[in-house]
């Protein structure tokens, strides 16, 4: 990998072991100032392991990983980067207050605590005790734990998860606000509507290795036209051969067929079964690019 100066966050032909088993084999990865970065995959493709190397949690065997041109391990590295974990945990008896302010004192130059408060849409819950949170307003809490500091690196781990849709949409905002305003952001979610929304750039990683690089939109394009979900008896070989069809196979009851005509492969699916039932048909989206990309046995499940 050439040198980028403009790169936040590096990972340079890394390779990483655990458990005695491979989970990276020269992996190489930029995060780039002002850039959503959305890091997807089937469970054991490598997405944890690869954040842990990212942020100093774990060392690579192999290669190379720097952030902010540092090893991620180094407190003046590390102080510029928050992170959200999906399994982080709150102490019961601290106030939403009491803890964001302990927090940003860790950091050089943290946010006032109520623009931290009311950017991650907390003001109205500084006084309330972290045990008597709600799911969504945890995760609500961990953000703000994770932006108290400014950082020019910010990590989020399925950050919706447990939040209705308006406190979803709120939080999808601040992150784009971010990034306009120079954050690296690296998230992971199963939420494929979520990184469709926020990502700049999408990388695809499956048996440790990075499978796709692109936008949305241009992932969107490699899947092209339609999708057709239907219930039929035809199996996926014969589906694949009717006319304009690009990839075709199962997805739980029904099958799952990605056309570039969707109008004539419908009459050539209702000419080959007349018994066919539960026609829909929908633009193709990032989660149809991304089945395409990992096949019918590597899903990312919801």
């Amino acid at each position: 990998m050439q040198d980028d100066l403009s790169a936040i966050a590096t990972l340079a032909n890394v390779s990483k072991r655990l458990g005695g088993k491979p989970v990276l084999g020269g992996l190489t990865l930029r995060l780039r100032p002002g850039e959503v970065t959305a890091l997807l995959g089937p469970n054991g493709a490598g997405k944890t392991t690869t954040v842990g190397l990212l942020t100093g949690r774990l060392q690579p065997d192999a290669g190379t990983a720097r952030l902010f041109g540092l090893d991620p391990t180094r407190p003046a590295a590390r102080s510029r980067m928050g992170v959200m974990l999906q399994s982080a945990g709150l102490p019961d008896v601290m106030t939403v207050s009491e803890l964001v302010t302990l927090q940003s004192g860790y950091y050089p130059d943290p946010r006032p605590v109520a623009e931290t408060l009311a950017v991650a849409g907390l003001s109205d819950l500084a006084r309330r005790r972290c045990g008597a949170l709600s799911g969504g307003q945890a995760r609500r809490v961990l953000y703000a734990l994770a932006i108290c500091g400014r950082p020019a690196l910010l990590v989020l781990d399925e950050p919706t998860a447990a939040m209705d849709r308006a406190a979803r949409q709120a939080l999808w905002a601040t992150v784009r606000d971010a990034a306009d305003g120079g954050t690296a952001i690296l998230l992971t979610s199963h939420d494929l509507a979520e990184a469709d929304a926020l990502a700049d750039r999408v990388l695809v990683m499956d048996h440790g290795r990075i499978v796709a690089d692109d936008s949305p939109a241009a992932l969107r394009a490699r899947a092209g036209g339609s999708v057709i979900r239907c219930r039929t008896m035809l199996p996926p070989a014969i589906l694949r051969a009717l006319p304009g069809v690009r990839d075709a196979g199962p997805e739980g009851a029904d099958q799952r067929v990605v056309t570039s005509d969707a109008v004539t492969t419908v009459r050539a699916l209702c000419g080959a079964d007349p018994n066919l039932t539960d026609l829909r048909i929908a633009d193709a989206a990032l989660e149809d690019a991304i089945a395409a990309l990992l096949g019918p046995d590597r899903r990312i499940a919801a």
